[in-house]
């Protein structure tokens, strides 16, 4: 099974689409019911997919003040939860999207979630979601390749399957369009590691350290020239009993009442930090505090920041959700850096 992975994986220039095709299709479902076949799925998902995704917009933007940005930001922070718990946060940042001036490139850090990379764990792919195809952008990895060599790619299976970028494909796709011949903006995909573990470098100090690739980054940026638009795919607290918490989460008693308000607390303590534009500190808090709440994201957050050295911060939202069971909450934020 694995070598079957990896030969399909190294057989395609484009990554196919998981999470973004179940999302299109569970709305397929919910649109004609559950008798709804394969070729339903796929003829309707893209239509019932961008309604959503414009009415996720509609909803977070009905009451804003500025329901756009002005210009392309340097970086955006967005979720990489589900779009049922994390809509409101995707929908305040990528709404506000829609009419900037479409950028050369997008570079998607994401979290490794489930990989073997001890280090940085670059993609060698492009992306498909049920909207289209975001092809690799050839030119920066291979302006990656030639600054740090293989190395980055070598656990680039660590990609397949992996939501934290993928999530973000249909996003790209809808609101920052296409260019006149009909492509969608290359894209350049990397998981990033915690570098509150080991100071930044990697786990087992045989993968690629962060300030290496913030290094070679910064430097094929600037190569390049263009537009870049730096998105960092960051997830915050994950806590209760799916995440080995014994306090439930769920109820109006104290205890969990109590409980989630120290989450949220702690979050916006966090958060101060990078709107201050303080990434080290972020770091330094959570190696002192040995991240008790589980922010799952440090990795993409600091080398976003670090990478588009903002001359300003700002917190859009701010939100947390439960699931149904009450097993699990995760937190997430929408910030814009310029």
């Amino acid at each position: 099974m694995l070598a079957t992975m990896r030969t399909n994986f190294d057989s395609s220039d484009i990554l196919p689409p998981g999470s973004t095709a179940a999302v299109a299709d569970a709305l397929v479902v919910q649109a004609v019911g559950p008798e709804a076949t394969d070729e339903q799925k796929a003829e309707l998902g893209p239509e019932k997919l961008r309604e959503a995704l414009d009415q996720w917009i509609d909803q977070a933007l009905k009451d804003s003040e500025r329901p756009s940005f002005d210009v392309l930001p340097r970086a955006v922070v967005v979720p990489h939860v589900d779009y049922p718990r994390g809509w409101l946060n995707y929908a305040n940042v990528w709404g506000r999207l829609r009419v900037v001036d479409r950028p050369d490139r997008v570079l998607v850090l994401g979290t490794n979630h489930f990989g073997d990379a001890t280090g940085i764990c670059c993609c060698d792919k492009g992306f498909r979601s049920p909207l289209g195809e975001c092809p690799l952008d050839r030119e920066l990895e291979q302006a990656i390749r030639a600054k740090l060599g293989d190395k980055p790619f070598e656990n680039r299976f660590d990609h397949e399957n992996e939501h934290s970028i993928e999530l973000q494909i249909p996003w790209i796709q809808h609101c920052l369009g296409a260019n006149e011949s009909g492509a969608f903006c290359p894209v350049f995909g990397v998981l990033v590691h915690d570098p509150a573990v080991n100071n930044g470098a990697s786990y087992d100090g045989n993968g690629v350290d962060l300030q290496a690739f913030l290094d070679a980054m910064g430097e094929a940026l600037e190569e390049l020239g263009g537009t870049t638009l730096i998105v960092s795919s960051a997830d915050l607290s994950h806590v209760g009993p799916a995440f080995g918490d014994q306090q439930p989460l769920a109820g109006d008693e104290d205890a969990p009442k109590q409980f989630r308000e120290g989450v949220v607390q702690r979050d916006r303590e966090m958060l101060e930090q990078l709107v201050a534009n303080k990434p080290d500190d972020l770091v330094s808090s959570m190696a002192w505090q040995g991240n008790p709440t589980r922010w799952c994201s440090v990795g993409n957050l600091v080398a976003g920041f670090k990478l588009a050295q903002p001359q300003s911060v700002e917190l859009l939202n701010y939100a947390a959700a439960m699931d149904q069971q009450g097993m699990g909450m995760v937190s997430s934020a929408a910030m814009v850096l310029n």
